[in-house]
């Protein structure tokens, strides 16, 4: 009863998003320019966007960390390095790394609660796969050892995590002590440095999420053309 009520609540707040986005225009504008400011992979797109909405902007910020982990695999460390420009290093980390340990749990419902087909969706059948493989592989500890590999994706693990046996508790304190070294780490960079040593590092980032949605819609590819 209670898991069909998680999906009834579920599935009614995404019809009315998917909704909004349609009837309202301000939501449509908003969403428009939010996937704007992910596309052009420039956090000061995202630090300035969020900046509008001055004192709401943490709230704004918190929002964004959620939808990205809903709507993987949109670049996480952009709001990251926005939030520590914003705010300040240690602000910014704390933003962010409360939003994302938000943004994991509700992907972890959503897998739990409206199951495997659900979560493909969202994700890819072949990243999921590659998670489950790397849960086989290190058993216990795979969301700790998980959080701290910044190759692996963050969104993944916790869709991956709800569709398993695991109790939220140890998933979400393993999330939190995997995901801070990275958070605090790109926070006080990304807050101290400044010009072409931001733009430098904001690139290199870019181009390692690149190259991981490169291997894995590789892997999808050969998984389609093997079926």
């Amino acid at each position: 009863m209670r898991k069909l009520s998680g999906k009834i609540l579920i599935l009614a707040v995404l019809v009315i998003a998917v909704a909004s986005y349609f009837i309202f225009p301000s939501c449509k504008t908003f969403t428009d320019t939010v996937f704007s400011a992910f596309a052009s992979g420039d956090f000061k797109v995202m630090r300035d966007f969020v900046a509008e909405y001055g004192a709401y902007a943490a709230a704004v910020s918190f929002f964004l960390m959620i939808f990205q982990s809903v709507a993987a695999p949109l670049p996480a460390f952009i709001i990251t390095l926005a939030n520590a420009n914003l705010f300040g290093w240690w602000k910014g980390a704390i933003l962010s790394w409360s939003s994302a340990m938000a943004g994991a749990a509700i992907c972890f419902y959503i897998a739990r609660i409206l199951g495997r087909d659900t979560a493909e969706r969202l994700t890819s059948k072949t990243g999921l796969q590659s998670i489950d493989d790397f849960f086989s592989r290190y058993g216990t500890h795979s969301i700790l050892i998980a959080r701290l590999l910044p190759f692996i994706s963050f969104d993944l693990v916790s869709y991956a995590a709800g569709l398993t046996s695991m109790k939220f508790l140890p998933f979400f304190i393993a999330t939190g002590i995997g995901q801070l070294p990275a958070t605090i780490v790109y926070s006080y960079v990304g807050g101290m440095l400044t010009g072409g040593a931001q733009m430098l590092m904001t690139g290199l980032l870019l181009l390692f999420a690149l190259s991981a949605v490169i291997v894995m819609m590789r892997k999808m590819y050969r998984e389609r053309k093997k079926n």
